[in-house]
């Protein structure tokens, strides 16, 4: 057998295995899950350093300092 005959015996074999996919589909399951959470949480925690760097200049001014 060829060499490329060896490697398209192997990409078809690779094609038919199965045994992987459920971990993959995990992993890109986990990954989505974790970019959504990121893009929903990303502008609160933005929203939260103004929110404490207003509180505590306030503080700051109102303490004479």
């Amino acid at each position: 057998m060829t060499m490329i005959g060896k490697i398209k015996a192997f990409g078809e074999r690779f094609a038919e295995d199965e045994s992987g996919i459920s971990a993959v589909e995990y992993g890109l399951l986990a990954a989505g899950i974790a970019m959504g959470l990121w893009v929903l949480i990303n502008p609160i925690g933005t929203d939260l350093q103004t929110i404490y760097t207003n509180v505590g200049s306030d503080l700051s001014t109102a303490a004479g300092g």
